[in-house]
């Protein structure tokens, strides 16, 4: 079961490092997987969808003058570090989720 799963993160690394590369290539690696099914590459998707999605609603957020300036700004920061630590694990081979909204992203 081992080389399996070991088997399942090497086909899916590329599709997974694809993902977290823009919002063309969170498309891309959607169509690449949605043949294939790697778990591998599906978890790291929704990762990087999340982090899309969570960038959004900080734009919206960033509508609101003054303080929501500061959320989006202070926001958009916090979610770059979540981003390279998402994209770090996808080229390390790490099915973890990122920090703090990983775990909601997940489902």
């Amino acid at each position: 079961m081992e080389t399996n799963t070991q088997h399942s993160t090497a086909d899916g690394k590329s599709t997974a490092i694809i993902a977290y590369l823009t919002l063309i290539g969170l498309i891309v690696a959607f169509v690449q997987n949605a043949e294939k099914k790697n778990t591998f590459a599906n978890f790291h998707i929704r990762q990087s969808l999340g982090l899309i999605c969570t960038g959004l609603a900080l734009g919206l957020i960033n509508i609101i003058p003054f303080l929501g300036w500061v959320i989006c700004i202070v926001g958009m920061f916090a979610l770059l570090i979540l981003w390279m630590m998402g994209l770090f694990n996808a080229i390390n081979g790490k099915e973890v989720p990122v920090p703090l909204l990983g775990s909601l992203y997940a489902k």
